[in-house]
């Protein structure tokens, strides 16, 4: 053989070689874009709910801190937004502009896709960036409030099916019940939401507990009983957070 030969066979099994490191590595990128960590080091999203009153604003905050404080880079958020769509909405729940619950769950979903999207601190565009997002309340709330009035198919496939409403890695759900909601709302608030009743607020509990049964296999959820000390709510919800990160 040559020597021009056998320098041309080396260069091609080199090439060859390179190739099958650059499949590797893309494998390996879209797994990790796939499951929300990895290489590319994409954000994680965290969703709180649970009743009003149940913690989700202070437990949010807390997790926050505790993320910073080990490195990582976090938003905060809630729905209803305060872009448009969501300025709107919170009118509706203040009651100062009468819709339909139909109209109010479509709403939601507008509100919803406006926030994944959203070019700047949206939260696909945080994510992306390796900035992870903890939102207050997403589709499980509307599942729970508007799902429970209207058809709740209805409002499950708008939200589960629609192809701009990313889903959750993990959901925080704040557990306690509406006379411990409603106490902790009269020591905190000088007003109150339309929903803001124990009739409404025992209904609603029982439908989040019935939408996380119907989501149970589906997504990762964890039930944290928020009638406690809020370290120990913190303890467990750190825990719930650091079995996706690693």
């Amino acid at each position: 053989m040559s020597l021009t030969a056998a320098f041309d066979k080396l260069f091609v099994a080199f090439i060859q070689s390179v190739l099958a490191i650059c499949a590797g590595l893309c494998y390996t990128v879209s797994k990790s874009e796939e499951w929300g960590t990895g290489t590319v080091n994409r954000g994680v999203f965290i969703v709180f709910e649970g009743i009003d009153g149940a913690g989700k604003t202070t437990q949010a905050e807390l997790l926050r801190n505790r993320l910073t404080e080990s490195g990582r880079r976090v938003h905060m958020t809630a729905e209803p937004t305060d872009m448009p769509t969501g300025v709107a909405l919170r009118r509706v729940l203040s009651g100062k502009v009468k819709k339909s619950e139909s109209e109010a769950a479509l709403m939601f979903v507008q509100d919803r896709v406006a926030h994944n999207l959203a070019p700047e601190n949206g939260i696909e565009a945080c994510l992306a960036k390796g900035i992870d997002v903890i939102c207050d309340r997403y589709y499980y709330s509307t599942m729970a409030y508007q799902g429970s009035s209207v058809d709740y198919g209805w409002v499950r496939s708008m939200n589960l099916d629609c192809p701009d409403i990313r889903k959750p890695d993990l959901c925080i759900f704040l557990d306690l019940t509406p006379e411990q909601s409603l106490g902790r709302i009269a020591a905190g608030r000088q007003s109150v939401e339309i929903y803001e009743n124990r009739e409404t607020l025992s209904r609603v509990r029982q439908a989040f507990l019935g939408v996380l049964n119907d989501l149970e296999g589906r997504e990762r959820i964890v039930i944290v009983d928020a009638h406690r000390d809020i370290g120990a709510i913190h303890a467990d919800i750190v825990k719930a957070v650091e079995d996706i990160l690693t």
